[in-house]
């Protein structure tokens, strides 16, 4: 499983989410620091969920981060997050 399709599956365990999509925007950083040779390393997650509205901007970032895990996280460079509260 790609990280980007490991990044969907955790979101959707965590949260009921009305919207997700989880865009690889690696190809947008090749060859910048900390981009790796096969990519994978620079996502964008959108999501629209109800248990994310009342958290603040800093509390839906640590959900996130939390629902997906350490181990995910650690393996990926960058992860940006827009969420439609």
């Amino acid at each position: 499983m790609d990280k980007a399709a490991e990044i969907h599956a955790a979101l959707e365990r965590s949260f009921d989410a009305q919207f997700l999509e989880v865009i690889d925007e690696s190809a947008a950083h090749h060859g910048h620091a900390g981009a790796p040779e096969g990519g994978q390393s620079h996502f964008r997650v959108r999501i629209r969920a109800s248990a994310l509205t009342p958290m603040s901007r800093l509390g839906r970032h640590r959900a996130i981060h939390a629902a997906i895990g350490p181990e995910l996280i650690g393996r990926i460079h960058a992860l940006a997050i827009d969420v439609d509260a």
